[in-house]
């Protein structure tokens, strides 16, 4: 499986310290004479290149792939994987190679440690135990930090922090019991987010709502929120003008941005390390904040930005990078929009087809012989349909967060999670289908002499035809929209576009992933109507 494959960039060749891989004034043409040397992932394999859901993440990603590419490695990108559990997770199981992540989660989210006060805030120490102590535990290498620190930055609306006098997280908390936050559904739950400011702070708010990174900033310029969470080098804070709070208590750690890199990546390819390193201590937290806005405030194409990074930073040639640059803000239609990425569009949506026939097929394959089984053996039933129905009402992005402990990321996982969900209606239509065909012509069939397995499959079946596909067609339509969730764990299809949308605030990139997918719903079910109308006996269809 092609997600499964080889490695990306970083690690440190022995026991070097992690500070020592490269100079830090490298020049590009010795990692390009190093990487003409390289006998790993040059030959084929490509190293797959991943990132969280939300802007600077892809940003970063898309820098590490370019700078890879460029330097003569086979790039597979893997961006808007679901939160710090699903990226780091799939880096442990080597589903992934490289994505960019932040000391203070390293030290918090993952490692779930803490150190002391005299060291908590040096940034040098808590690099140093993060990278020592993931190395030892995971396996994972830590490259040298990116130059930046990206600290979580609590905002509010500039009328909200005069009306209350908030201005650090201690006034926060005096007021909170009055303000209602939207924070995303990471922040909510790790140490080092609400947690950990409820019990250094004392914060107790009126509400929380778990919102997306993008949609956050949405809700607070709309005041459907009073708080959020963001980054300290997040582009919408200047655009929709917020406060952000200071930290006056010092609870959050050092967050520096660094590329952390799979264990098979750290033992196999020093090159490509080698390569990713180029890129340490280049990055500052001024630039980062001029490339986020680029990104989430004035629209421009991730795909540029991190282009035009890389050459004024010398480290790819200028001369590629396309002068002209890219905006959501130009004024061009979404149509417009929607037939320039025709191409790319239609990938994602065979794609996406390919899981939901796989995953619908299966399910067929399995659901209707256990729904003939279960007409067979009345009293297990209730509780196989009981059951089939409970695993339904689990969320279909907690469920696919299940499966990668078990499945890794990609496609795998995701056909096993859309199998699960398309079980349930058909083998209840299936089996209601069966028992409630017309008693008058199952009795007619018996009086014929006919056996049980003749009524089964020349009476009952027929019979049942029009409620098992109305079950098929539910089962596909649920199938095609749990499909789109996919995409957070590497899957494709398009949810690709839907999650990158949100993450970069950009509304037709959305639309670019939700409508096609609605047509393909719309599709599959018409198609799987003329399916049951052919099936359907001729006079029950009023033939």
């Amino acid at each position: 499986m092609r997600y499964l494959c080889a490695a990306l960039a970083c690690a440190v060749a022995g026991s070097a310290p992690f500070s020592t891989v490269l100079p830090q004034s490298a020049p590009a043409t010795n990692v390009s004479r190093l990487a003409q040397n390289g006998d790993g992932h040059r030959r084929g394999t490509p190293i797959v290149v991943a990132s969280k859901p939300f802007g600077e993440s892809y940003l970063l990603c898309e820098m590490f792939a370019q700078l890879l590419e460029a330097h003569g490695f086979t790039v597979v990108r893997k961006p808007g994987l679901g939160a710090t559990e699903v990226a780091f997770g799939a880096l442990r199981r080597d589903a992934i190679d490289v994505y960019p992540e932040y000391t203070g989660t390293g030290l918090l989210a993952i490692l779930h440690d803490s150190l002391p006060d005299s060291s908590a805030a040096d940034s040098r120490a808590v690099f140093d135990y993060v990278a020592r102590e993931s190395e030892r535990r995971y396996g994972v290498r830590w490259l040298p930090p990116l130059g930046f620190q990206n600290t979580y930055a609590i905002a509010v609306r500039r009328e909200t922090s005069e009306k209350y006098h908030i201005r650090t997280l201690t006034d926060l908390a005096r007021e909170g019991s009055h303000l209602r936050a939207g924070l995303t559904a990471d922040f909510i739950g790790r140490a080092d987010g609400l947690p950990g400011l409820e019990r250094i702070y004392g914060l107790h708010l009126k509400e929380v709502r778990p919102l997306a990174p993008a949609v956050k900033y949405q809700a607070l310029a709309s005041s459907a929120v009073d708080v959020v969470d963001g980054y300290s080098t997040d582009g919408l804070l200047a655009r929709y003008d917020l406060v952000t709070l200071t930290d006056d208590r010092h609870f959050f750690p050092p967050y520096e941005a660094a590329a952390v890199v799979s264990r098979r990546l750290a033992r196999d390819d020093p090159d490509a390390i080698a390569t990713l390193t180029l890129l340490s201590n280049r990055l500052t937290e001024t630039r980062m904040r001029k490339l986020n806005r680029r990104v989430e405030v004035d629209g421009e194409d991730v795909h540029r930005v991190a282009a035009t990074a890389l050459a004024d930073l010398g480290l790819t040639d200028a001369t590629t990078v396309d002068p002209t640059p890219t905006s959501r803000t130009t004024g061009d239609s979404f149509w417009s929009y929607l037939w320039a990425r025709r191409a790319s569009i239609g990938s994602l949506a065979l794609r996406h087809l390919f899981l939901v026939i796989i995953a619908l097929g299966a399910a067929v394959v399995v659901a209707i012989p256990l729904g003939l089984a279960l007409e067979r053996v009345r009293g297990a039933a209730e509780p196989v349909v009981r059951l089939l129905g409970a695993i339904q009402t689990i969320p279909s992005i907690a469920m696919l967060a299940f499966m990668i402990p078990l499945f890794g990321i990609g496609t795998t996982p995701a056909l096993v999670a859309l199998w699960l969900y398309a079980l349930y209606p058909i083998a209840r239509n299936t089996f209601t289908g069966v028992r409630d065909a017309e008693p008058a012509a199952v009795e007619a069939a018996e009086a014929l002499g006919a056996t049980p397995w003749q009524r089964l499959l020349k009476v009952r079946l027929p019979l049942a035809a029009p409620v098992i596909m109305a079950g098929v067609r539910t089962a596909a339509v649920i199938t095609v929209g749990a499909a789109t969730l996919a995409a957070f764990i590497g899957a494709g299809g398009l949810g690709e576009p839907i999650v990158a949308g949100l993450a970069l605030a950009d509304t037709r990139m959305v639309l670019s992933g939700a409508l096609p997918a609605a047509v393909l719903a719309l599709i599959v079910d018409g198609v799987l109507g003329i399916v049951e109308r052919v099936l359907t006996p001729a006079y029950r269809r009023g033939s």
